[in-house]
């Protein structure tokens, strides 16, 4: 039911305070009626009695307490969904943004969502493909299964972010399959920038995007990112398609949260974030998953920079709690001239071995990919010895890992970020890469997979 009210008492930033109403639910959407007639949207923050706290997602300045009307709908924030949002552009309210026809939806969603049942919930265990050497094999994604990027001022993760829209794909599989793009907080510069990658490589036949600029109210940036998970729940339940949904960057989502929090006088936490930015990032994450019984599934990369590169900061910190992991892309890598710079040794997916093997890769993927890790790892130290002692201070075994090492970053992990290797081509690059190294010293390779893939002269 529908109520409107004049009872508008107190303006404060984004938060309007109004007085004597009933009835009002938490989360609810209300629309704003300005003198001169315009119309502005909010959603129900808090109730107390007969007073209601309202959110305003053009933000409050201009309200005037007498002559405007505050009308609350009865119902939350909806999105209006179909399958024809597949190659389309919207803003972060969900409106059209990219100059075509208004969408005709099939229904309305109420983009709070609903919890997946943790009894409903199925395994996530199959591969998908994002042509990443650094992530398909040492790092390996899995359908439903959220798995952040962490990164940093300056670092490429909006060109990584790209790329990994455009090549993912489900292998041995003949269903659909959908990208689902929210951006959020990002300047005008960085979406043309998406805009014109999807639009030129393709990708936008198979997306649905969401922009968020930092120019719009803080309000819509907490929205952008229910708006992409709405959608993506409905392709991937309702339209039974695989959906990967990538979120870039949560850290200005979780800036928009400690601004909102500061606007109603709250006690701040760590940092200044609200204490309660862990619920409110697992109600995100959470989304991502699979459900017995359906074909869909949703699959998360949120990506967020890390405050002066501090993982233990509150945002980063509080995501690795909730996720399966996380890529950790490293700045010297890309001071080397590494792309992506993914750091391989900190970087981690809890579930690779569940979407790995025989039937879903290849068999010799998880002995490769420890063993890579091995000789990698070995590598570095040799690396930062020879530093400090000298090159002819190692011993031979370790000045062939230290040039192991170099390789590994110039030809394994540096493969830019237009290069789509399949599993097979990472996986045999893998192997020429291990040839350099005595076959005595691949201690996490079985004899029967090295007489497979090695001869004493190297790689078949």
């Amino acid at each position: 039911m529908i109520k409107s009210y004049r009872s508008i008492g107190e303006v404060v930033g984004p938060l309007m305070a109004v007085e004597n109403v009933s009835g009002v639910k938490y989360d609810e959407l209300v629309e704003i009626e300005m003198q001169d007639g315009t119309i502005r949207r909010g959603q129900v923050l808090e109730v107390s009695d007969d007073r209601a706290l309202v959110q305003v997602f053009e933000g409050a300045a201009g309200v005037n307490l007498e002559g405007s009307k505050a009308r609350f709908m009865g119902h939350p924030f909806m999105l209006s969904v179909s399958e024809d949002m597949i190659g389309r552009v919207f803003d972060g309210l969900g409106e059209p943004k990219d100059g075509g026809e208004p969408l005709i939806p099939e229904k309305r969603l109420d983009i709070n969502g609903e919890p997946i049942n943790p009894m409903a919930r199925d395994y996530p265990d199959e591969f998908i493909q994002t042509g990443v050497s650094a992530i398909d094999h040492l790092n390996t994604l899995v359908r439903g299964q959220k798995l952040p990027i962490f990164s940093a001022a300056g670092l490429p993760h909006q060109e990584l972010a790209a790329q990994i829209a455009r090549q993912a794909k489900v292998l041995n599989s003949d269903e659909n399959f959908a990208v689902v793009f929210a951006a959020i907080g990002i300047t005008f510069e960085e979406a043309n920038f998406f805009i014109d990658d999807f639009r030129e490589t393709g990708a936008l036949e198979h997306s649905v995007m969401f922009l968020n600029l930092a120019s719009d109210p803080a309000m819509e940036r907490i929205s952008t990112p229910k708006m992409a998970l709405t959608a993506a729940e409905y392709l991937a339940f309702e339209k039974g398609m695989h959906v990967l949904v990538i979120m870039t960057d949560l850290t200005n989502y979780c800036e928009a949260l400690r601004e909102i929090s500061a606007a109603r006088r709250e006690v701040p936490g760590r940092r200044g974030y609200p204490g309660y930015m862990y619920t409110n990032l697992a109600t995100l994450y959470e989304r991502a998953g699979r459900i017995r019984g359906k074909k869909g599934s949703v699959t998360q990369i949120p990506i967020l920079t890390m405050p002066e590169g501090d993982i233990t900061h509150p945002i980063p910190d509080l995501t690795g709690y909730i996720t399966e992991g996380q890529i950790i892309l490293d700045r010297s890598l890309q001071e080397a001239g590494v792309n992506p710079p993914i750091d391989a040794l900190t970087s981690l997916s809890r579930l690779k071995d569940k979407g790995t093997g025989e039937g879903k890769t290849r068999d010799d993927h998880a002995a490769t990919m420890n063993q890579l890790y091995a000789a990698y790892s070995r590598g570095k130290e040799a690396k930062e010895l020879a530093a400090i002692l000298g090159e002819t201070a190692l011993s031979k075994a370790d000045q062939i890992h230290a040039r192991f090492a170099e390789r590994f970053e110039k030809e394994y992990i540096n493969q830019g970020f237009t290069t789509n290797r399949t599993i097979e081509e990472t996986l045999d690059l893998g192997w020429e890469l291990l040839s350099m190294i005595p076959r005595d010293e691949l201690k996490r390779i079985k004899d029967d997979m090295l007489d497979k893939h090695l001869t004493k002269e190297g790689l078949i």
